[in-house]
């Protein structure tokens, strides 16, 4: 009805007469072909720049081969022996877990000053330490220009992906690949003891060695770096899988290796307490177990119940230190509303900074 009015409306002429009816039909069929032929264009344009962005999204994907294993190929006892995945970013500057760079030096867990690495064109090659930052378990590496003037660049999202949103992820589980793997963001803000800052947990297959591995959506741009997974197999000698897994969010990554390519360490607010919750009537709280540092010299006491940061209410420790992490930086202000003793009081706290 609203269709034949504004034919009828903006196009008298054409349906008076006897085959007004039938000319209309012809009008209305021709806007339904001309609608499904824009969707279909559309669809396939999506279509094209997806597997674009597929594409470049693997040839930047590089595996990390195990430490000694050029030596054993060239005595003729190996194979190629992947311990993870790195991802190039642009101008040679390689990222990666740090938990994929670290291998064992005299007993112990030391991060190595090169690695190396494999292309997609199979070229086997060392990347020099650039920096590292273990508040987020990210590491940078740098590839010789002869090697990453062949490797695309990686567009960074420059926000977080939705709840249910489409994702993919490119790595070598198992020492395999290049494997592409496909699924949905879960929970965008959550936590483990792995890492300080909150994670994105995905719904989405992945196994040992896919950790340092790019993490990207549809257009291709990368939204995180695959940190870890909760293992589902059993523990008899297998090797883990997970449809579960963790990702240190794009937005967080892009601000931490902006400042390790500078050769500097990104700074990250520190408020100086520790949290316990409280039942307040029905609904539980979070209050201050300990005070130190800035907090303290702010005014905040042990037992404050806090209410608020900058007018943003604090529903739990989680939601707290996301706010620090991500909508501050040391040395700022922020004004922590408080009930102490019944009564509500706005407290000003100069934020500190974090040990990287």
């Amino acid at each position: 009805m609203t269709l034949a009015r504004h034919v009828r409306s903006s196009t008298p002429a054409v349906i008076t007469g006897s085959h007004g009816p039938r000319t209309l039909r012809h009008a209305v069929g021709a806007g339904v072909l001309a609608l499904f032929v824009c969707a279909t264009l559309a669809l396939a344009e999506n279509q094209d720049r997806a597997f674009t962005g597929i594409q470049q999204a693997k040839r930047a994907t590089v595996g990390v081969l195990q430490p000694g294993e050029d030596a054993q190929r060239q005595a003729g006892k190996a194979h190629f022996v992947m311990r993870g995945t790195a991802l190039h970013l642009r101008a040679g500057y390689l990222l990666t877990a740090r938990h994929v760079a670290e291998q064992d030096e005299a007993g112990r867990r030391a991060l190595a000053k090169q690695i190396t690495v494999l292309t997609a064109d199979l070229d086997e090659v060392s990347a020099t330490l650039v920096g590292v930052n273990a508040f987020l378990d990210l590491a940078v590496y740098r590839l010789p220009e002869s090697v990453w003037s062949r490797l695309p660049d990686v567009a960074i999202a420059s926000t977080d992906p939705d709840p249910g949103e489409e994702v993919f992820t490119i790595g070598y589980p198992l020492g395999w690949g290049p494997a592409i793997a496909f699924g949905r963001i879960g929970n965008p803000g959550t936590f483990l003891p792995t890492v300080e800052t909150r994670l994105f947990q995905i719904d989405l297959s992945v196994c040992a060695g896919n950790s340092g591995g790019g993490l990207f959506n549809t257009k291709g741009e990368l939204i995180g770096i695959m940190h870890a997974m909760i293992q589902t197999t059993s523990d008899r000698g297998e090797q883990p899988c997970s449809p579960l897994a963790f990702a240190s969010p794009g937005t967080l990554v892009h601000r931490v290796t902006s400042a390790l390519i500078k050769g500097e360490q990104p700074g990250f607010s520190k408020l100086g307490t520790a949290l316990t919750a409280v039942r307040m009537g029905t609904r539980w709280r979070v209050a201050v177990a300990e005070s130190n540092g800035p907090a303290r010299d702010g005014g905040v006491q042990k037992g404050d119940v806090l209410l608020s940061i900058d007018r943003t209410e604090i529903a739990d420790g989680a939601q707290l230190k996301n706010y620090l992490i991500e909508r501050t930086v040391p040395g700022q202000r922020v004004d922590l509303r408080v009930l102490r003793e019944g009564k509500e009081q706005v407290l000003p706290v100069t934020l500190g900074q974090s040990s990287p």
